[in-house]
């Protein structure tokens, strides 16, 4: 049966989105104009409380309340501290990680749990606002080193009120709780995930198992020559993908980093300085694949947006893109409604 990707972007006020086999419907996902999601925004903030209790920060990024930044989210890069110690921390940090992984290499044979360790990088654990079960998992690893930095100093030592920061939201708000931010900042695209200030070389993610497949793509990301201080980690969606296809996609992001530094640079605290993908655009980056046949968008502005980023991610596959302009709406004509 012919699979089909259908987008309903004919209303300001609400997208909608399935993906349908045959006539059972596979994926539902919609998005309404009030209710946009703040998850994966990155916002210039600015420090309006250091809470020793807590060891967190609040701070002012735009949003309805303050965000809540705790101490082990914070990058040891806006510690108020001189700054040879924080190259010393940042060196010893660095070290910590390289043990970490001899240490994993040299167990002998291993247990699934050990090769889980041994995975520098975990798309789960990146994918601050890729993936949805990952507020557990994202701890592990970065937590460890990171606590080992919060030994050393207390929130109140290091961080100043007005230090302004750029932060990432990784839960939304609720009720009357803020955001939760970091300041590890994840891009995710089509086929990886870009940490520019985690400095972790390359990962793949653990639920490509496939040992051919991981070796393959360790070699793709070590000849992609990832800049000091940055990682990048291949998600599931890139298992079976060329290196032509992923340093595509690699290069999309570090643009999308630039601009992000661009921005910054000219922007007062606090401001919005990177939206997450709209619906049309993170469906296409994380619901398509190559066994859809086709995509109907109902919505001219619609249609121009999914058309325009399949053809900078997926140039091979843009024509598959279609505009439905039938008076039926799309969703009837596909008995999918």
């Amino acid at each position: 049966m012919p699979k089909t990707m259908l987008i309903d972007a004919a209303h300001a006020e609400e997208t909608r989105v399935v993906v349908v086999d045959g006539n059972r419907v596979e994926e539902f996902d919609f998005e309404s104009q009030n209710r946009k999601q703040l998850r994966g925004n990155i916002y210039l903030a600015k420090v309006t409380r250091v809470e020793p209790s807590l060891q967190a920060a609040f701070v002012e990024y735009g949003g309805n309340r303050h965000g809540f930044l705790a101490f082990n989210e914070i990058h040891p890069d806006y510690y108020q501290i001189p700054l040879a110690d924080r190259e010393a921390l940042l060196r010893e940090e660095a070290e910590d990680h390289e043990e970490d992984r001899q240490e994993t290499r040299g167990r002998g044979r291993r247990g699934p749990r050990d090769e889980e360790a041994d995975v520098e990088g975990d798309e789960d654990e990146a994918e601050v606002h890729v993936s949805d079960d990952d507020d557990d998992v994202m701890e592990e690893e970065l937590a460890r080193r990171r606590r080992r930095l919060m030994r050393r100093y207390k929130i109140q030592e290091v961080i100043r009120r007005r230090q302004i920061m750029l932060v990432q939201v990784v839960k939304e708000e609720r009720g009357n709780k803020g955001a939760a931010l970091t300041t590890y900042l994840s891009l995710a695209g089509r086929y990886g995930v870009l940490m520019p200030n985690t400095a972790r070389g390359g990962g793949i993610s653990r639920k490509i198992d496939t040992a051919t497949d991981r070796k393959r793509l360790k070699g793709v990301v070590a000849s992609l020559d990832v800049p000091n201080g940055m990682g990048l980690i291949v998600r599931t969606a890139g298992a079976k993908r060329t290196k032509a296809e992923i340093k595509r996609d690699y290069d999309y992001l570090l643009r999308l980093w630039e601009n992000i530094r661009e921005k910054t640079l000219h922007s007062i605290a606090p401001a919005l300085i990177y939206e997450e993908e709209d619906l049309v655009k993170r469906t296409i980056r994380d619901l398509y694949d190559k066994d859809i046949d086709e995509v109907w968008v109902e919505g001219e502005a619609g249609y121009r947006e999914a058309r325009d980023f399949m053809r900078m991610l997926m140039p091979s596959q843009a024509k598959k893109v279609m505009a439905y302009r039938e008076p039926t709406p799309l969703f009837v004509k596909h008995r999918v409604e």
